[in-house]
């Protein structure tokens, strides 16, 4: 054995010093969904307590943030890292439940999450597949997620082509509004829910081209018009204080004649600013479920109706509003409908992240 196969088995072979143990453990199976990462932890995480999703979140918050950051933060993620903490199910007829993790905290819905937490769930073998398309409920912040896991050449291949999963009511909560921006002037935007909040604003009103060589304009002009719209107005969840915050900006690209998209059959572009600066690099499961309500309250497509919207990366969802209700309590309701939205995801690798408990950078660090 020559020196370099010595050395290349010996750091394969690599374990922490079991009499002198100063290292945490956190086991994850990493994915993506249409670009936009997804790293779910399968061990080593504390167990989260509370009765309810919103409870566990609120542990998680208080007592475990540091690990948070240690999983999304550089040097084992970076500022657009996603992640998905696995807890029990809050619900007696789901199969499990979810806490999603980004830069600045935890989302209240995410459907590129839910995409991939779907397929693995099957794939792996925690949620039974039942044939070609096999159920999977899952719990999470904002409520009870049912997706379908479709494998399309079952029995032959198992494995999973294509996810499909009906969000919480998706409404409008404010149409036809303006804000002053600093540098940017006027900005025109309506805010819908889809699970989470967003702020919706056309790209062209802005100058704005929705393409990766410009996404440091985008993250900016995100950012800026999150802020000033918070500054005006305050978003409130008909049932739940925890959700009622807005999570992002997402900047509409219609196609048409003077923005030519992938293809013909492309509806329109989003790109998605949240959290902190985040750019989703999917298309945004919860935020093309807003997209869909507004366009139904405007009288723009039907219901039953789908249509294709792509990301910054031209990775695409299909999304139809599949019906119509009354959505809130006596103080405050919304026209609402029932979004069906469908993508696909991939596993991308398998890990284990060390903390060393003697590293001063251990919880993490961002640099953007």
């Amino acid at each position: 054995m020559n020196s370099t196969d010595n050395i290349l088995t010996k750091l394969e072979q690599w374990q922490p010093d079991q009499e002198n143990n100063h290292f945490i453990a956190i086991n994850t199976l990493e994915c993506h969904t249409g670009g936009e990462p997804l790293r779910i932890v399968t061990s080593g995480f504390p167990t989260l307590k509370g009765d309810s999703i919103l409870a566990m979140r609120r542990d998680c918050q208080q007592h475990y943030d540091d690990l948070r950051k240690a999983l999304i933060f550089e040097p084992r993620g970076h500022a657009d890292m996603y992640g998905a903490i696995i807890t029990k199910a809050e619900r007696p007829d789901s199969h499990f439940g979810a806490i999603f993790i980004h830069n600045e905290g935890y989302s209240t819905m995410c459907g590129h999450a839910v995409i991939a937490l779907a397929k693995a769930a099957v794939e792996s073998g925690g949620v039974k597949q039942t044939g070609a398309k096999t159920q999977v409920v899952i719990d999470v912040p904002c409520g009870q997620i049912r997706a379908q896991a479709l494998a399309e050449n079952y029995p032959a291949d198992k494995t999973i082509s294509q996810v499909s999963f009906e969000s919480v009511p998706s409404f409008v909560y404010a149409k036809q509004q303006s804000v002053e921006v600093a540098g940017l002037g006027t900005v025109n935007f309506d805010i819908a829910f889809g699970g989470a909040f967003y702020a919706y604003v056309q790209a062209d009103s802005l100058g704005l081209t929705l393409t990766p060589d410009h996404q440091g304009q985008l993250i900016d002009y995100g950012k800026r018009i999150k802020q000033a719209v918070m500054d005006k107005i305050a978003v409130q969840h008909p049932f739940e204080a925890d959700l009622s915050f807005l999570y992002g900006v997402i900047f509409v690209q219609e196609n048409n004649a003077e923005n030519t998209l992938t293809s013909a059959t492309i509806h329109s572009r989003n790109v998605c600013i949240f959290a902190d600066g985040e750019l989703d690099r999917s298309p945004t499961g919860s935020g093309v479920s807003g997209r869909i309500a507004l366009h139904v309250a405007k009288n723009e497509i039907p219901l039953q109706q789908s249509i294709i919207i792509e990301s910054i990366l031209g990775s695409q969802f299909s999304v139809q509003a599949t019906q119509s209700l009354r959505y809130g309590n006596s103080k405050q309701s919304y026209d609402a409908v029932i979004a069906k939205v469908t993508g696909n995801a991939f596993i991308s690798g398998k890990a284990q992240w060390l903390l060393d408990t003697r590293d001063p950078l251990k919880h993490g660090f961002l640099l953007r």
